[in-house]
C-alpha cells in the first residue's frame, strides 16, 4: 500500500515524494504511522486495518518485511519473520483458541520444523510442508495415543510406531492415517505378533510369539 493524492497524509517531503516520519489514513480507513521512503512504508512502523487488525514492526517497500506483529480482530496474534508482506522465516502464533505453533513459515504457511499445541492436549512436534504434517514427526493426542514416524499431507503415512495408553506398540507401516502393510503389534508383557493390515484392516492370520521369539 503506497501513498495516494486523497489519503490524509502529515509529514515531511523530499523531491515531491512522502519521506520520514509520518502519520496517514488511508480512503479505506488503513492508518499507517511510520517512516516512508519514496512514498513508500519502508523502516519501522505501525499499520492498523479498518477491521481492527495491527502490524507492528518492519517495512520494505510497503510491505511487511522483517521482524514484526501483527495482531487479529479475534484476539490472535503472529510474531516473528516476514517476507514481502507474508509469514516467512521463524515465527509464534497464537490463536484465539489457545491453540499456539512455534517453528518455521513459508509464504504465510506453516513450512520446516515446527511445534503446534492444540488446547484440547494434541500435540505435533516435527516437519511441516504447505501448512501439513509432512516428513518426520512425532504426534501425541488427547486419548494418550503417540505416533513417532513419518507423515504425509497431514497424515500418518510410511514407517512408524504407535504406542497406545495400556503400552501396547504398534511397529507399522501407514497410509492415508490408517495401518497399510507389515504390522508388529508388541503388547505390555513383551509378546508381540506379525501380521499385515490393508486400509486399517487386518489381512490374514497374525502369528504370535512369546517375548524371548518363541512361537505360540
Amino acid at each position: 500500500m503506497g501513498m495516494e493524492n486523497n489519503d490524509k497524509y502529515t509529514g515531511e517531503y523530499k523531491d515531491g515524494q512522502q519521506q520520514g516520519r509520518v502519520n496517514y489514513t488511508c480512503p479505506d480507513g488503513s492508518k499507517y504511522v511510520g517512516e516512508l521512503k519514496d512514498g513508500k512504508m519502508h523502516g519501522q512502523g505501525t499499520l492498523t486495518y479498518p477491521d481492527g487488525k495491527k502490524y507492528v514492526g518492519r517495512f520494505k517497500n510497503s510491505h511487511s518485511h522483517g521482524q514484526g506483529t501483527i495482531t487479529y480482530s479475534d484476539g490472535a496474534k503472529y510474531v516473528g519473520e516476514w517476507k514481502s508482506g507474508e509469514m516467512d522465516g521463524q515465527g509464534t502464533i497464537i490463536y484465539s483458541d489457545g491453540a499456539k505453533y512455534v517453528g518455521g513459515f513459508k509464504n504465510n504457511a506453516f513450512h520446516g520444523q515446527g511445534t503446534i499445541t492444540h488446547a484440547n492436549g494434541n500435540i505435533y512436534v516435527g516437519e511441516w510442508k504447505d501448512a501439513q504434517r509432512h516428513g518426520q514427526g512425532t504426534g501425541t493426542f488427547p486419548d494418550g495415543m503417540t505416533y513417532v514416524g513419518e507423515w504425509k499431507d497431514g497424515e500418518m503415512d510410511g514407517q512408524g510406531t504407535s504406542t497406545y495408553s495400556d503400552g501396547t506398540k504398534y511397529v507399522a507401516e501407514w497410509k492415508n492415517g490408517l495401518l497399510d502393510g507389515q504390522v508388529t503389534i508388541i503388547f505390555k508383557s513383551g509378546d508381540y505378533c506379525v501380521g499385515e493390515s490393508k486400509d486399517g484392516e487386518e489381512q490374514g492370520e497374525f502369528i504370535y510369539f512369546t517375548a524371548d521369539g518363541k512361537r505360540l
